[in-house]
């Protein structure tokens, strides 16, 4: 039985969709990929799709590109989605970096858990994205 789900993928999948917990899980997870994929398609209100398409193509080799690569084109649209947890991922990833080098941050770092449950650099990045 295991060995037929390694060589079949779909195999698996179907096994996992008899399973009332694992089924009603990948109903959600396909449930909001879908929501998520319609809202890549509305546009933020009062803008100029025409003029906002061409500066993405003006754009396309720069930074800029590369995030509306890892948006799936969403940010070209200007979607009401567009940066969906970027933003945050990001500031995490600076805050991380930059706890390696100022003192104040490493000392955050060093002092671990605090009294609510998070981490004092997950609080920062809150504050900071």
């Amino acid at each position: 039985m295991a060995n037929s789900t390694f060589s079949n993928p779909a195999a698996g999948l179907g096994d996992a969709a008899r399973f009332g917990e694992i089924r009603g899980r990948l109903l959600f997870l396909v449930g909001a990929l879908i929501v998520y994929r319609m809202g890549t398609f509305i546009p933020v209100p009062g803008i100029n799709p025409s003029e906002v398409a061409r500066f993405f193509t003006d754009q396309s080799n720069t930074i800029l590109g590369i995030v509306n690569m890892f948006s799936g084109g969403a940010l070209s649209r200007l979607s009401i989605f567009a940066m969906g947890v970027m933003p945050y991922i990001s500031a995490s990833i600076i805050i991380q970096m930059m706890s390696m080098v100022i003192p104040s941050l490493m000392e955050l770092r060093k002092e671990g858990e605090s009294g609510d449950g998070r981490s004092p650099n997950t609080r920062v990045t809150r504050r900071w994205y």
